[in-house]
């Protein structure tokens, strides 16, 4: 039989993916290991506010409704950045970029979990946080993704706000307002999102570059991010202090704030000697990455284990 006379071979068509796999396509739209820092600052401070442990059912609504509402965010952010995804290796795993999961997938999964988020929030804690919830997602989804994280190098920096809101949220959910406590803390994730987020962009520059995609770290000089990082780091470590005078922390908190902030400070100045230098390394950018997280981890549960252990530094 001659070549003409073959059967046309028909296209094989990828198999549909498992039920576990599909799972875990869905978990991974939602940024897990973004939700686990998130949730570092939430439960420390419900602790903080209420000053002991609010009740369990509080606690869950509030951790899960804060969850779902960071998750729907990064479901959003994964089908609005597809088209990028796919042209950088730290995203090119991503499920609408492998296919394991539909753009119409993503986007109801995206919308019925931050639904669901305000509805937990509204119902379980109070319809404050539910409030300040919606702004989370609005922030992360609009402001930051949308608007502003293709257009300007300091996009980090304004977008970075919605990872803010869990201390936002939690504090609402307890006291069912917002004081200064709560904005103080919120104003130390602010200072903290560019120097964690600044030197992984140093790391995977050429990801960025690719993408078009003006993140400080890969489109401007490892001296002009290391200054940068410098100057965040002070101000969010001046900024955690406050927490003394106008929040009532004690010395567990207080200790806490000056060992690991000037840890971080030092961290932050050998990267920015090192920029000046021109020994930078991704390594050495990555140390700073990593010790960004172990900063406000150790701070976050020092804020929790404060109030057990003794009265106000300074009494109000």
């Amino acid at each position: 039989m001659s070549t003409a006379d073959a059967p046309a071979t028909v296209p094989s068509r990828p198999a549909k993916p498992g039920l576990r796999r599909k799972v875990k396509a869905y978990v991974a739209l939602t940024k897990p290991r973004v939700i686990e820092l998130l949730l570092v600052s939430t439960l420390p401070t419900m602790v903080y506010a209420e000053r002991g442990f609010p009740s369990l059912g509080l606690i869950l609504a509030t951790m899960v409704g804060g969850a779902f509402a960071a998750g729907s965010a990064g479901a959003f952010n994964c089908y609005i950045d597809r088209d990028i995804d796919r042209l950088m290796r730290r995203t090119e795993n991503r499920p609408l970029v492998t296919g394991e999961v539909t753009p119409r997938e993503a986007l109801a999964f995206a919308w019925l979990l931050g639904i669901a988020s305000l509805a937990i929030l509204w119902f379980g804690a109070n319809p404050l946080s539910s409030v300040l919830g919606a702004a989370a997602i609005f922030f992360y989804v609009v402001i930051y993704s949308l608007i502003l994280k293709r257009r300007t190098a300091q996009n980090i920096v304004w977008g970075g706000a919605a990872g803010c809101f869990p201390v936002l949220i939690a504090w609402a959910a307890v006291t069912n307002t917002l004081e200064w406590p709560a904005v103080i803390l919120f104003m130390v994730i602010f200072l903290w999102t560019p120097p964690h987020y600044w030197p992984l962009s140093m790391r995977y520059g050429e990801d960025y570059r690719n993408a078009n995609v003006p993140m400080l770290g890969a489109v401007a000089g490892a001296k002009i991010v290391a200054v940068q990082v410098v100057l965040y780091a002070w101000a969010m470590v001046i900024c955690s202090l406050l927490m003394v005078p106008l929040g009532g922390a004690g010395w567990v908190y207080t200790a806490a704030a000056v060992l690991t902030g000037g840890w971080f400070l030092y961290e932050s100045h050998a990267l920015y000697a090192r920029a000046q230098r021109e020994e930078i390394e991704d390594k050495k950018a990555m140390k700073v990455f990593h010790g960004s997280i172990s900063y406000l981890t150790v701070l976050f549960v020092a804020l929790a284990v404060d109030p057990f252990v003794g009265a106000p530094i300074i009494a109000g």
